[in-house]
C-alpha cells in the first residue's frame, strides 16, 4: 500500500487529509471516507484498519475534522462559533470536491456516523454508494437516557458523585472526573499500552474546544449544539444501503443501535459481542472481514 497526506484550504484554515491506495487498485472498487468521532477526535485510531486497501483493492480515505488533530492551529482559539453542524458538513463537502470523491462509500464513527447521516439527509449524499454506521446514534436523548441507565454498571459513591455534580453543573472536581474516566472505561475505551497500535499510543492534538462547544461536557449529558440532535423520525429517508455496527459494551448501547436499524429501510446489523466503543479497535480482523464483505456487496 501506499500512503499520501495533505492539505486542504477551509475557512482560512486547513483539513489534512490521509489516502491509503492499495498496490493494485481493482476496477469498480470505490472508495471508502472514514468519519471520525468526537467531535475532536482524530483519524488516529481508523489507521488499524489501513490493511483494507490492499485486501480489497480499494483506497480508503480519511481526514481530521476541523478542531482537531492535525487541522488545528492557534487561530481556531476562542472561535466557538465554528464548532456546530455546518461547519463540519461544509468542510465535508469541500473534502469530497477537492479529492475528487465522487461515488463513495462511507463509514462514520460515533459523532462521525452523526455526520455521515446528516450529510445523507440534509446535504442529499449524491454519490454514496452505502453507509457504515458504526457505534453512533440516532438521537441525542436517547443516547444520554441510555448512558444514565448504564450508572447502575457503577460503584454506589460513582453514580452518587454523577447525580450530584449533573445537578450542581460543577464537573470539573476530581470526584467527577474519576467517576467519568471509569465510566468511560467500562463503555469506550481503556488507556493505550505497549502492546497497542502505534496509531493509538502516538500523541495527538484533541479538539476539547469543539467537543464542550457541540456535545458538552460529557457523554451522558448532551448541552451543546448538537444536543438536539434529532434523526430518528427520519431514517426511514435513508435511501443507500445501510450497515449498522455496535459492540455489546458499547456507548451505543444495543437500544441505540437498534432504532437505527429498525428505522432505516433494508439495514443490516452487526453485533460485536465484548466490544466497547471502537469496535475496529477491538476485534480488527472480523471488522475488516465485515467490511469487506459489506464494501463488496454494495460497489
Amino acid at each position: 500500500m501506499h500512503i499520501s497526506e495533505g492539505y486542504l484550504p477551509f475557512l482560512g484554515h486547513q483539513t489534512h487529509w490521509r489516502v491509503v491506495e492499495p498496490d493494485e487498485e481493482l476496477p469498480g472498487r470505490a472508495p471508502l471516507v472514514l468519519l471520525h468521532g468526537g467531535p475532536g477526535s482524530t483519524h488516529n485510531y481508523f489507521e488499524v484498519l489501513d490493511g483494507l486497501a490492499d485486501l480489497d483493492g480499494r483506497r480508503l480515505v480519511m481526514y481530521d475534522q476541523l478542531g482537531c488533530g492535525l487541522s488545528w492551529d492557534d487561530g481556531l482559539a476562542g472561535h466557538d462559533e465554528l464548532w456546530r453542524a455546518d461547519t463540519w458538513l461544509d468542510e465535508f463537502d469541500a473534502l469530497r470536491a477537492g479529492l475528487g470523491l465522487e461515488r463513495i462509500h462511507l463509514l462514520g464513527q460515533s459523532w462521525g456516523g452523526m455526520l455521515a447521516l446528516m450529510h445523507l439527509l440534509d446535504r442529499g449524499g449524491v454519490g454514496v454508494r452505502s453507509v457504515v454506521l458504526s457505534s453512533t446514534l440516532a438521537s441525542a436523548s436517547l443516547w444520554g437516557s441510555e448512558g444514565h441507565r448504564r450508572l447502575r454498571y457503577l460503584g454506589a459513591d460513582e453514580r452518587r458523585t454523577m447525580e450530584e455534580t449533573e445537578r450542581s453543573g460543577r464537573f470539573d472536581t476530581p470526584e467527577f472526573r474519576a467517576a467519568e474516566a471509569r465510566y468511560l472505561e467500562l463503555f469506550c475505551a481503556g488507556e493505550p499500552d505497549e502492546s497497542s497500535p502505534e496509531c493509538l499510543r502516538r500523541p495527538k492534538r484533541t479538539g476539547r474546544e469543539s467537543y464542550l462547544a457541540a456535545w458538552g461536557d460529557n457523554e451522558l449529558m448532551p448541552s451543546g449544539t448538537l444536543a438536539g440532535f434529532e434523526y430518528a423520525g427520519r431514517l426511514k429517508e435513508v435511501r443507500c444501503p445501510a450497515l449498522v455496527v455496535s459492540g455489546t459494551q458499547d456507548l451505543c448501547s444495543p437500544l441505540v443501535a437498534k432504532q437505527l436499524a429498525d428505522g432505516i429501510p433494508g439495514a443490516r446489523w452487526e453485533l460485536f459481542e465484548g466490544c466497547r466503543h471502537a469496535c475496529f479497535v477491538e476485534d480488527t480482523p472480523r471488522y475488516l472481514a465485515m467490511l469487506r464483505e459489506w464494501l463488496d456487496e454494495n460497489d
